[in-house]
This record gives C-alpha cells, structure tokens and sequence, in this order.
C-alpha cells in the first residue's frame, strides 16, 4: 500500500494522506477516509502506519479499503493506483459495489492469468463479481467472446443480470432453442458460400460454417443441455456423435476468451469421466480465462474437490495429495458472511444461530415406530441382497427408502405404492443392472448430482430387478404404511407445529415466516395439507414446477402466506430476506446443502437474526446421517479451511 496511506486510531479505520500542516509545533494532516468517503482534519499523532496496526485489527477490512482507494485515486484522476493495476469496470458499471466484491475484482486480475474459484457464502453477490471481472477483462481488450454455463433455473436470472448492471447482453441458449440456433448457423453458413461462390472472391468471409456458438460473442447455456452424452436408450453409437459434435464439441472450439461457470461444484462429478466433468475440462482447456462460482465448492468429497481445482490449474494440482489449504489458498475469493461490511463499515449480515432438534416418538406414534422398524429390516436385507447380487441400483433404492420412512408416512407410503406397480406389472426385468439399457443413463454421476427426489423418480422410472420376495415384502410394508396414515399424523410434523408456535411467540410475531426444506414431494404435499387444515397458510415449491409457477410462489409467500415448504430443487437461487426461519425438516446427506438451504434468508438486506432448526428422529438413521455431516465437515475444514459446522449443525 502506498505511503501515504496511515491508519487513524480516532476512527480506527485507514486513511490517505492528503496534505500536512505544521501550526505552533503541532502536525494536523487532512486526510481521506474511504469508508466514510470524507476528508477530515487528523493530528499527526494520531496516524500510525499501517504495518504498525494493533495485532487484533482485521486484515480483511484493510484489503476491502485497499480496493475502494483503487476506485477512488481513479475518481480522483490519477493514472495509476499506487498498489496496483487501476480498476475500470466500477466506473463502468450501473452497481455500485461493496467493498468485498471491489476485492475480489482487485484479487482476480492482480497477476496475469485470470483463473480463479469465486467462492463467497451465499448471498454475497458472485454474480456481480463475476461481471465486474469480465467487464474489467473487456475494458483491457483481453475479452471479447465470454460463455456463462449456469444451472437452468438461474440462466434467465444471468442474463437480466448482465443486462441490469452492466449493460451486456447474452443470448440465452437453453435446451428447447439449440435445435433452432444451429439450423439459423447453417442457413447462414450456406449464404455465406453461395456468396462467396457468386463473386468469385479469392478472400473467404469469416462466418460460421454451421456452427452455432459462433453467432454471438456472449452466451449463456445450461450445464445439462450442452454435457457430451456417452449413450443414450435407442441410439446408436453414430446418431450419440453427431449429437455431440452439434453441441459439445462445436460449443468448446467456438473460441471463448472467458468462461464463467455457476454452481461450479457440480463439474466435479463422481469420477474424471462423468460428462460435467469432461464438459468442465474441456472448457477449461479451451479458454484462457477461467471463473468458477460456488459457494460450496467443497462438498466433503475429496475427489471431487480436487477434480475441480485441476480445472483452474492441472500442473499445481495433478494429484489429489496436491490438494491442501496452503496451495488452494491463492486460487480462491472467499469472503465469509460475518466478516464482510458495507462501505461504511458496518457488517452486511446480522448473526445466526442454528440448532439440531431431537424428535421423539411418543406412545401414540407406536403405528409409525413399528413401520420405521419394518422398513429398516426390508431395507438391511434388500441392500445386502443388493450387495450380493452386484445389483447397485437397488441398493441405491434401499438407501432412500431409509431416508423417505424418516421423512414421512405419505413419502414412503407412495414410493411402496410405485414400487408395487413395477413389480406386479407382469413386464420382464432383466436380472442384472449391467443387462438394462434403460439404467445407462442412470450413472454414477447422476447419483452425485440429483438431489433425493430427483434420484428416487428415476430410480423408479427405469423398473430396476426384484429381489427375492420383495413383493410380498412391499404388500406388507404397504399395508402397514396405510393403517399408520389411518392413525393420526407424524410425529415430526406435530413437532414441526409446536415449533412454529414457539417460534411465533418468542420473536412475537403472529404472522411469523418459516421456510421448510424436505427431501421429497409427498411430505411437502403432506405437510401443506397439515398446516393448512391447522389455519396456518402454505405456499410450496419444487423441482417440477416453471419459472412462472416459483415466481408466483415466492410472492405468495412474500405477500400472503406464512410457510413456504420447498425441496432444494425448489428452493435454488431464491432470494427470501423477507423471512429470517429456517426449518430442515429432513436432513440431506450433503452438508453444503444445508448451507444452501439456509443460505436463501441469510442474504444481503437481512434484518434480522437468522434461527435454523435441524430437525432429527431420536434413535434413528438420522443420527446416522449426523455423523456422516460432520465428517464430510471435517474434510472440508481440513482440505479448504472452512469450518461450517456450527454454522449447518448446532452453533453450540
């Protein structure tokens, strides 16, 4: 940092020096102070270096202040700032940004390659910090054709995005308009020769040659709609080429100078040869800017962290042994929640507290007791069965039908109910996972991706073998599903009830909003009915439903209903500051989404204390899954240095 630059002890915050004077023996100094962008009177004794600052001063605060006086010395007309490259792209922009995402500008192209993990907690704004890098790259002339590959239910909210504060348009390529741009491509590229043909010219016209991605210079796709396929049911091995050559290999030689991926994590897949994966790599290797977004990058598996940090540098990170907090360090922009502040600074979130809340089964959930029981014997015997007989899919099935009896009767009620229709259909399945075609397209990497609801429809979906008795099992289990429906409701949603009401009365609001997560879309269902039939107002989203649809939920809850009950495919990039309650109602296996979850109240404009509640069966798999969390938790704290768990767990 400059020399002139000083901390004050009067407003204990760091200040440029802008002209001295000497009076009667005294030194007063005028001096700018950027978090309050005023110029005061300052006496000299009063100044003090800044590498001399008391030990308990907040070096994050300095590097943020650092940023602003980047922007301000350009303000000011300077033609370089003193400890670094001058910033353009604030001064270009239509958002005025805080002082952890000027950081992240400054951190990303302080040295020559711009490839970086943008990883701030949730509801920090990577996304603006995303277009300030790349409209700083433009400014510069390093960028001129820039691809975005984001989740679908986020790609509409990128494009308005760039559009709102940066004035940059992207054309938005989903899956139901590829068809169409690739026919427009080579409409064009016929023109083109016919043309060319016409005049004779010695010199070829640049233009497109059919391939799609060359029409514009700024696009937005999702990851799903553009990843090479390996096989698909029906096809042969040259119609799964050609498609590939029309999407994934026409989108990674289309020359891109930046590309910036959302929700990043999911690049890392189960393995180096799942698509994300090989879609990720490829991209990474074909431009020379790189930004991956994710405020859960690690997600307690080892590999596929390191999978995703080989995509930012292949050469410091060719092993997974490669992979330790000191050498991830320099690669990733990370700003926590409870250290960033605003421009004057002031800390941009309030506190949270969460807490892991036993549910116990009282004499009158006896019905729901012997069902868990039940369950859990089908599902021992079926997975080790499954095990056995080298059938994975089922064993994945069995899995969930553990998690699904812990979430609700109706959930596991009618997951027996589609269970039973396959296996009484009468229709011959083949006896190995290998043998069914239909199961290739359910593979590792999508057992990695899908949230639970998502993976139990598809395993569903594709009729996967019987075990041995399984269905006399499943009749059995069936029956006694329906009578406990019959005998009155969960145990976990009168606890849920009896938790709003506390909720209610301790914040001493009696239009208090909760949001719920659960797993899956026969307990939202359950749960809505519940809650409603009790005078409380539901909203509900999930995976399956529109654009349209989620936005009329979030402004049903917004205006007029107290509890929105959402899976987390419902949930994804929701903005909810309005509601400050948390409720899991369920617990995934994936610590990070519980970060996610929480993650839609604890945003930007949150006034008040964000409460989660964890909500668990005593005596269950689910302190199972407990255990599970926290040791995810620890690789995480131990391979990227974040510690989450009093944040995702119990604060205490």
């Amino acid at each position: 940092m400059s020399r002139n630059w000083r901390y004050s002890t009067l407003h204990h915050a760091p200040c440029k020096v802008i002209e001295e004077e000497t009076l009667w023996g005294q030194t007063v100094c005028r001096v700018w102070l950027p978090n309050r962008d005023a110029v005061v009177r300052v006496p000299g004794s009063a100044l003090r270096p800044l590498d001399a600052l008391p030990p308990n001063f907040e070096a994050w605060r300095i590097a943020y202040v650092s940023a602003a006086a980047k922007v301000a010395e350009v303000l000011e007309g300077s033609t370089a700032a003193a400890d670094g490259p001058v910033l353009l792209a604030p001064m270009e922009s239509n958002v005025i940004p805080l002082p952890h995402q000027l950081n992240a500008l400054s951190r990303a192209v302080s040295g020559d390659r711009v490839r970086c993990l943008l990883a701030d907690e949730v509801g920090l704004g990577k996304t603006i910090e995303a277009g300030l890098i790349m409209r700083e790259l433009k400014l510069r002339g390093l960028v001129r054709r820039t691809l975005v590959v984001a989740p679908k239910s986020i790609a509409p909210q990128w494009a308005a995005e760039m559009c709102t504060h940066f004035n940059e348009s992207f054309q938005l390529a989903q899956s139901e308009n590829l068809a169409t741009l690739r026919r427009i491509s080579e409409v064009r590229s016929a023109e083109c020769e016919v043309r060319e043909a016409e005049t004779h010219s010695a010199q070829r016209t640049t233009h497109s040659h059919g391939n799609p991605w060359l029409l514009c210079d700024q696009v937005i796709v999702t990851l799903d709609s553009v990843k090479p396929l390996d096989k698909r049911r029906g096809w042969s091995a040259e119609r799964v080429a050609e498609y590939n050559r029309g999407r994934f290999e026409a989108l990674v030689t289309a020359g891109w100078d930046l590309v910036i991926v959302d929700e990043a994590h999911r690049l890392g897949g189960s393995t180096d040869q799942v698509a994300r994966y090989k879609l990720g790599k490829a991209l990474a290797e074909a431009a020379p800017y790189l930004l991956l977004l994710s405020a859960t990058p690690h997600q307690g598996k080892s590999d596929a962290f390191h999978r995703l940090m080989n995509l930012l540098d292949d050469r410091a990170f060719p092993d997974m042994g490669s992979v330790t907090r000191e050498r991830v360090a320099p690669y990733v922009v990370r700003t926590e929640k409870r250290r960033a502040v605003d421009a004057e600074g002031k800390p941009l979130f309030k506190p949270r507290t969460t807490r892991t809340e036993p549910v116990a089964w009282e004499e009158r959930h006896q019905a729901q007791r012997l069902l868990y029981e039940a369950v859990t014997d089908y599902v021992r015997e079926g997975y080790n069965q499954a095990l056995l007989e080298k059938k994975r899919h089922i064993g994945f099935l069995m899995l969930l039908m553990q998690r699904l009896v812990t979430s609700s009767t109706r959930a596991i009620r009618t997951t027996l109910e589609r269970r039973l229709g396959v296996l009484s259909s009468g229709l011959r399945v083949p006896s190995s996972d290998d043998d069914n075609s239909e199961l290739a397209t359910l593979n590792s990497e999508l057992i990695y991706d899908l949230d639970a609801q998502e993976l139990l429809d598809e395993l569903l979906r594709v009729r996967i073998a019987a075990l041995r008795g399984e269905r006399d099992h499943v009749e059995a289990l069936l029956a006694a599903a329906l009578r406990c429906e019959q005998s009155g409701p969960d145990a976990k949603a009168e606890a849920l009830i009896e938790w709003l009401y506390a909720l209610q009365a301790e914040e001493q609001e009696p239009d208090l909003k909760v949001l719920v997560f659960t797993e899956f879309v026969p307990t939202q269902q359950m749960l809505a009915e519940f809650l409603e039939a009790r005078g409380i107002s539901v909203a509900t989203l999930n995976g399956s439903m529109t654009m349209e649809e989620r936005l009329a939920a979030q402004e049903a809850f917004r205006d007029s209903r107290r509890v929105l009950v959402a899976t987390d495919a419902g949930g994804e990039g929701l903005n909810l500051q309005f509601a400050h309650v948390v409720v899991n109602y369920d617990m995934p296996w994936n610590p990070m989404r519980l970060e996610q979850r929480i993650g839609r109240v604890d945003r930007i404009g949150q006034k008040k204390v964000v409460r989660a509640i964890n909500l668990m069966f005593e005596d269950s798999v689910e302190f199972r899954v407990l255990e599970v969390l926290e040791q995810k938790l620890a690789v995480i704290f131990e391979e990227f240095g974040i510690d989450k768990t009093g944040d995702v767990l119990d604060s205490a």
